[in-house]
């Protein structure tokens, strides 16, 4: 059974660090450095641009009791009503098993529900399977960002956008 529910940041925080202890590759690959207890208070910390807590969705997707992928959702980027999602990371283990797909649907229902005419996402140059994944969920690259320190990494961002 799949469950996709809102992750407490208390309650949950330990099984988030085992998710990124799970996705290390990802983790990694942004920033050139392995999961720590800063890569769950930074998943936990509100958008950059979100006015306030409602603005910010904390996802998790639950298979059979364990975390298997979480989601950072927001309002209010690029435009004000547009949705934008921060982050969508799958388990290695649990990666190609229609887990993205699943979870992608979810969250566009969840920024139709808010009226938001556009979901956003920011696709790392660096990871290819990413930006095909997102090409197959319907998005279309709208913008090529500058090169962007992230930890010991730098990469250039694609903004993808799906109309909802």
């Amino acid at each position: 059974m799949t469950l996709i529910r809102a992750l407490d940041p208390v309650a949950d925080a330990a099984a988030v660090r085992h998710l990124f202890d799970r996705a290390a590759d990802y983790v990694d690959l942004e920033t050139g450095e392995g999961p720590s207890d800063a890569t769950v208070a930074d998943f936990f910390a509100p958008a950059p641009f979100a006015a306030g807590p409602a603005d910010t969705l904390k996802l998790g997707l639950f298979s059979g009791g364990r975390l298997d992928a979480i989601a950072d959702l927001a309002f209010g980027f690029p435009q004000r009503d547009d949705a934008f999602i921060g982050l969508l990371l799958i388990a290695a283990d649990r990666r190609s098993h229609g887990l993205g797909h699943l979870f992608v649907d979810h969250i566009a229902d969840v920024a139709r529900a808010r009226r938001a005419p556009c979901l956003f996402v920011a696709v790392l140059e660096a990871n290819p399977r990413a930006c095909a994944f997102w090409e197959g969920e319907g998005f279309v690259q709208v913008l090529k960002g500058p090169p962007t320190q992230m930890g010991r990494r730098t990469h250039v961002r694609w903004r993808m956008e799906r109309k909802l």
